[in-house]
């Protein structure tokens, strides 16, 4: 099991910054895969933003290209997200994510969620 708390949501104006940040604890020597999702309110599903494998690997959603930074601990315990020149379509609940155990058997972790809102 792994329980992962995140921090540094909050309230933001169009081109500002933010940074998130994610300690897990428990089983984290079977991380492979740290990362961020968001959901927009009414949506039912969690958008990637950006995973870190434990290899360094990075992926970004399109949207965030050029904007958004992840960088996840080699120690596997802890993961955070620069998010700079934020826009209003960036308002969400940020979720941190672990996937778990081994590439053919693995499951998912997630965090209790944290608002971004970008307005001004």
């Amino acid at each position: 099991q792994v329980q992962l708390v995140e921090s540094g949501g909050g309230l933001v104006q169009p081109g500002g910054s933010l940074r998130l940040s994610c300690t897990a604890s428990g089983s984290i020597s079977e991380i492979f895969i740290m990362g961020w999702f968001r959901q927009v309110p009414g949506n039912h599903q969690r958008d990637l933003v950006a995973t870190q494998t434990v290899g360094g690997t990075t992926d970004y959603a399109d949207s965030v290209k050029g904007r958004f930074i992840i960088s996840a601990d080699n120690l596997k315990n802890a993961v955070s997200l620069q998010m700079n020149n934020l826009k209003p379509e960036d308002t969400a609940v940020y979720y941190c994510y672990v996937k778990w155990g081994s590439r053919w058997n693995n499951r998912n972790f997630w965090g209790q969620g944290t608002q971004v809102t970008v307005s001004g």
